[in-house]
């Protein structure tokens, strides 16, 4: 009668232990935190370049004027 209390609390033990750890299954969960996070990373950078972008067009063009008036200049005297 021991022997059958004690094979039944370690089945029973097993059980919880195999339970507790998934059973083994492997469980590929996505992180919706992590994605959102890294689609907001992505955008950011995204409107960060585009400013950057803008910017430096907005300085060549202004450049592109300064150097086409001095070009214009040199060339009356």
């Amino acid at each position: 009668m021991k022997n059958a209390l004690k094979i039944g609390f370690l089945a029973l033990a097993l059980g919880v232990f195999v339970t507790a750890c998934g059973g083994g299954a492997s469980e590929s969960a996505t992180d919706s935190t992590a994605a959102a996070t890294t689609q907001n990373i992505d955008s950011v950078a995204n409107a960060a370049n585009d400013s950057i972008a803008a910017k430096a067009d907005t300085a060549k063009a202004a450049v592109d004027s300064v150097a086409a008036a001095a070009k214009d200049t040199a060339a009356k005297h």
